[in-house]
């Protein structure tokens, strides 16, 4: 029968989850060309307790505790109880801590968890955009309810841009277009008038625009999109729809999307409310 003490026994022991110190050691071992050892991780470590326990066990084995401690209080007393005990520890961030310290002159953060804290922001900017995409132009009214906002405006009133530049700031955005021919999904009057924001401009921008957007397309500039007529018509009949939505507007026609979103995040602070994510 083997001998479970001649396997070696690797502890990643960190005051975050410890995938870093793990990746560190499963491609040292790699090198090795061994099978015969376990890996047994030891996350959000807060205790000197804990890491008693962890090295008075390691003792029974032939092991070597990796480690990624920031935490000055708990790296000192995991390295002066380990030495004590002759385990083989490894500490896998001070030299790196330490070499950018000296070459930015800058204390580090020494905080557990920043870079999962980076990749959960990352994410949520992904989940956000990947939201703008699904629930753009009206095309799943589902997605209403789901959305931290909803943008809803006649055509050239910057709707997309504006949903896009949001959901870089972790925001869901679903838009909604006000066409006079279009019915307006039920859904939109079915959420609180204060996650509505309304978009309009002026004609005589939003006739040069449209003008410029047939000609991008390769259509005559006199089409009826793009005439005086249906252009006041629609602006005519979005802000009927606004007000029976009781939903704040902006006048999109003048202002870059920067400012736009600005001001549409500003709305929100001023009337008390948040996005879900908090911002």
């Amino acid at each position: 029968m083997e001998n479970k003490n001649e396997q070696l026994v690797i502890y990643i022991v960190s005051d975050s989850i410890g995938e870093t110190a793990e990746q560190v050691a499963k491609a040292t071992i790699s090198q090795f060309n061994m099978t015969d050892y376990e890996i047994r991780r030891y996350p959000f470590i807060s205790e000197k307790n804990q890491i008693k326990e962890i090295i008075d066990e390691a003792k029974e084995f032939k092991s070597i505790i990796i480690f990624t401690m920031v935490l000055d209080e708990l790296k000192t007393f995991l390295i002066e109880y380990g030495s004590k005990n002759e385990a083989t520890l490894i500490d896998v961030l001070s030299p790196v801590l330490s070499g950018f310290q000296n070459v930015l002159n800058i204390e580090p953060k020494k905080e557990p968890g920043l870079i999962r804290k980076l990749d959960e922001k990352y994410f949520k900017k992904i989940e956000a955009i990947e939201f703008a995409v699904k629930y753009d132009d009206g095309k799943d009214p589902r997605g209403l309810k789901k959305a931290d906002l909803i943008l809803t405006g006649i055509s050239r009133t910057s709707k997309t841009p504006l949903s896009m530049y949001l959901a870089h700031k972790h925001i869901k955005v679903a838009n909604v277009p006000l066409v006079p021919e279009t019915p307006i999904p039920r859904e939109l009057y079915e959420v609180p008038p204060w996650k509505i924001i309304g978009l309009t401009t002026n004609p005589i921008k939003l006739i040069e625009i449209r003008q410029e957007r047939l000609k991008a397309l390769g259509l005559k500039s006199e089409a009826n999109y793009a005439s005086v007529e249906r252009i006041l018509e629609e602006l005519d009949y979005a802000e009927n729809i606004m007000k029976r939505l009781r939903c704040p507007i902006i006048d999109v026609s003048s202002k870059a999307v920067e400012e736009s979103a600005s001001i549409i995040i500003e709305i929100f602070r001023e009337k008390g409310h948040q996005f879900s994510n908090g911002r």
